[in-house]
Formats: C-alpha cells, sequence, structure tokens
C-alpha cells in the first residue's frame, strides 16, 4: 500500500518547492507540468490533435508546438470561449495514463505525489483517489512579482494566469493542508518534512495491518 497524495497550488506560489523537498525524502512525484511537456514536444503525441482543433499556426515550421500562440489563444483575455476545454480534452487523458503508467512502474513506493497544478479544476475527471491534498499559497501580487522577474512574463501576462486558475478560496476549500510559502523557507520546508514523516508512520502501520 501506499499514501497517494494530490499537491496543487496557485502559480508562483512555491510548490515546485515543496514538490522538491518531497522527491528529497523519497517520494514519487509524478510532475503534470512534466508530463504535458512531454506530450508537446517535438514528435509528441498531443501536436497532431492540437493541430487538428486549433489549426495549423499551433504549430511551428519545424513542426514543434508554438507555445505563444497557443497560450494567448488559450489562457489571454481575448481567448475563444471553450478553448481551454479543448486544450485540456486533448492532453488530459494522455497525462493521466503517463502518471498510471508511472504509478505502475514503481510499485515500491510508499509516499506517490502527484503534483498537479490545476487540481481543483480536474478532481471531479481525475482518475486518481488522494489520501490528502496540499495547497501551496502565496497572496497574487507576490506571485504576480515571481513570474514577471523568474519567467520573462509582462505584469498583464502573470495577471491574465492567475485570472485562468482556480481561486485561492477553492482550493484552499479542496485541500485539507495548507502551505503558506511566504514563511521562511527553512519554516516552510520543516512544515513538509513534518508532513512527511506522517504519511510514511500511516503508510507503515496500514502495512501492518495487512
Amino acid at each position: 500500500m501506499s499514501i497517494r497524495i494530490g499537491l496543487t497550488g496557485g502559480i508562483a506560489a512555491g510548490k515546485s518547492t515543496v514538490a522538491a523537498r518531497m522527491r528529497e525524502l523519497g517520494a514519487l512525484v509524478i510532475d503534470y507540468d512534466g508530463l504535458a511537456h512531454e506530450i508537446v514536444a517535438p514528435g509528441g503525441v498531443a501536436l497532431p490533435r492540437i493541430a487538428a482543433v486549433f489549426g495549423p499556426d499551433a504549430l511551428l515550421a519545424d513542426g514543434s508546438l508554438n507555445r505563444a500562440w497557443l497560450a494567448e489563444r488559450v489562457f489571454g483575455r481575448d481567448a475563444a470561449p471553450g478553448a481551454r476545454e479543448r486544450l485540456d480534452d486533448i492532453e488530459h487523458p494522455l497525462i493521466y495514463a503517463e502518471a498510471a503508467r508511472l504509478e505502475r512502474r514503481n510499485p515500491g513506493a510508499k509516499v506517490i505525489v502527484h503534483d498537479v497544478p490545476l487540481l481543483t479544476e480536474v478532481i471531479r475527471s481525475i482518475p486518481f483517489q488522494f489520501d490528502h491534498i496540499v495547497t501551496v499559497e502565496a497572496p497574487e501580487q507576490m506571485r504576480i512579482r515571481r513570474m514577471v522577474a523568474t519567467r520573462g512574463m509582462t505584469e498583464r501576462q502573470a495577471a491574465d494566469r492567475i485570472r485562468s486558475q482556480s481561486s485561492t478560496a477553492e482550493r484552499r476549500e479542496l485541500a485539507d493542508i495548507v502551505i503558506d510559502s511566504t514563511r521562511p523557507i527553512p519554516d516552510m520546508l520543516a512544515q513538509v518534512d513534518g508532513l512527511y514523516r506522517r504519511w510514511e508512520l500511516t503508510e507503515s502501520f496500514a502495512r501492518e495491518k495487512v
């Protein structure tokens, strides 16, 4: 038996730092952003499907994904109604299938963390049940400053990306554990360490009962 954790959080809230710590502690971390990049990498299985739905301009001349073009039409303020849903309908089943395959390849994992940025949006369709859901949160203006400084976004682009996601209140309502990433990093990581020790003990106790 394993403990399965759903990890989410607003964009640029510090979720990647928390996921990295869980990986260091021994968790199998399934990175949904990473899986999403894999399926749209050159030769990726999602590319022809995206081009068929959004048109040939979704791909560059070399056949790779035109990320800026697609992002503007899916997340931008002038995005067509339903554009986000059409992209999700292409990508999500492919991502879920790969996540399931990774779980099967690691049967000895004690703690499995599904790092899902948009968990609130997909919680009703994702084919996994979670023992705990953790969200990592920070104020919106702090997240905008981080995206401008580290991701090359304009303030408008950063605000648009935040607007395209679930709200802080929705993520907090879904989660049973909240990590405040405005605290000093050592304090935040100490909370992660404590959670992980608790999960390992719970998993060990469950094995003993079986």
